[in-house]
């Protein structure tokens, strides 16, 4: 496949479809400037994403002018645009994208009865038609030619396959099966995978075949998943799952999930995950929308504990809790967070670390004074810790501790 020849060489190798810069950027609330879109395409190509899906060149004069900026100033990735099934669209993403060494064409055509009938005016034989022009002329310009059928999920199965198997035949190298609005279940989405490539491949044997979920339901990583478990080999993907309505399939949070469960999956991506808090917190600051602190991977929470029961097992052996090490995804490291949930042991470790050694009746007395404070405030910090030992100390006088070495 043009621009992204390791995924041929490697059948479980799957490509990493960044959309941060335009489904992501198109949301409400979310819109960058050029210079945050080079800013953001940078960290992008440092956390070893494949494609960059840099902009939509016809929907506007600035959205070409960013799509060109990016292409033109960051070397590495592949550098896609999107594109209606035009060819004056394809003809102004081809203007945008002729600084970068790679570049994709992405065009996109509503496939679904409701799409045809009420968006395009179109019969199921127009749109095929206009769906192979498209992609016929798109390949005069470019060597690397995506097709995605907007709405897939709800387009009748056969005529969703006579459309893919027609576009492959058109020259198209990646065919992407969108589940634009966030509506299917990964059983669902699942077959219909299993059932493209059992159509397509077997003429178009080095044919990509792509998924790109949206969150509607709540099910974006796990129809995506479910997707590669059936034989997509491209994932269509945003940092912090950002994107039109409730957004996309999480970048961090679909790399993780195929890393950690390698075993069922049994497929990789050549993503740099001890990157993905950083690029995270980098997004959060240009587009100005703060990370939950309970989002899966990059959350403030995510490798962050409070109760006591998990704390105690924490302590005796991270695996008890965590089925990924912090640091793998960029954080230096677990977060014991002292509150009203945590129990004695979390209290012995943070004031060992702190420089004093808390047992017997001084440690009954701190933990005491500890929950009550802990139910006026919540967090304890270090500083109000200490307070509460000294608290202790200067009550007790016959108390006995001893600064740790």
């Amino acid at each position: 496949m043009p621009g992204v020849d390791s995924q041929q060489l490697d059948p479980n190798r799957v490509i990493v479809f960044d959309t941060t810069l335009r489904d992501g950027e198109q949301a409400p609330g979310f819109s960058m400037s050029s210079q945050a879109k080079v800013q953001m395409a940078t960290a992008l190509r440092d956390l070893g994403v494949d494609v960059i899906e840099a902009g939509f060149a016809a929907a506007s004069p600035g959205d070409a002018d960013a799509v060109r900026r990016v292409a033109g100033e960051v070397e590495g990735p592949v550098f896609c645009s999107l594109s209606r099934a035009n060819e004056e669209d394809i003809r102004t993403a081809y203007g945008a994208l002729q600084s970068a060494p790679k570049r994709r064409l992405h065009i996109f055509l509503s496939t679904s009865p409701i799409h045809r009938a009420a968006k395009l005016n179109m019969s199921a034989a127009d749109v095929l038609d206009t769906a192979v022009r498209a992609v016929t002329f798109a390949r005069t310009l470019f060597d690397d030619v995506e097709f995605s059928a907007e709405d897939a999920i709800r387009t009748e199965p056969e005529f969703l396959g006579d459309i893919m198997e027609a576009v492959a035949d058109a020259g198209a190298s990646t065919l992407n099966i969108p589940d634009t609005v966030g509506y299917s279940t990964p059983d669902e989405i699942g077959a219909i995978f299993a059932a493209i490539k059992r159509r397509v491949e077997p003429h178009h044997p080095g044919i990509v075949i792509s998924a790109h979920c949206h969150n509607d339901l709540g099910m974006a990583v796990a129809n995506t998943l479910s997707a590669v478990a059936n034989g997509a080999r491209q994932v269509e993907v945003a940092i912090n799952g950002i994107g039109e309505r409730a957004g996309n399939c999480a970048l961090e949070e679909v790399v993780m999930a195929l890393r950690t469960r390698a075993d069922l999956y049994g497929v990789h991506t050549g993503v740099d995950t001890t990157k993905l808090v950083a690029t995270s917190r980098l997004l959060s600051s240009l587009t100005r929308s703060p990370v939950v602190r309970n989002k899966a991977i990059v959350g403030l929470n995510a490798f962050a504990h409070e109760a006591g029961i998990h704390q105690h097992g924490m302590i005796a052996d991270a695996r008890t809790y965590e089925i990924m090490r912090p640091e793998d995804v960029g954080f230096s490291g677990t977060r014991l967070v002292l509150g009203k949930h945590s129990g004695r042991h979390a209290i012995v470790q943070r004031a060992e670390a702190l420089g004093y050694r808390l047992s017997g009746n001084e440690l009954g007395e701190v933990f005491a004074r500890f929950k009550t404070r802990a139910d006026e405030i919540g967090e304890i910090d270090d500083s109000e810790l200490l307070i509460i030992i000294g608290a202790t100390n200067a009550e007790d006088t016959g108390a006995v501790h001893a600064f740790a070495p």
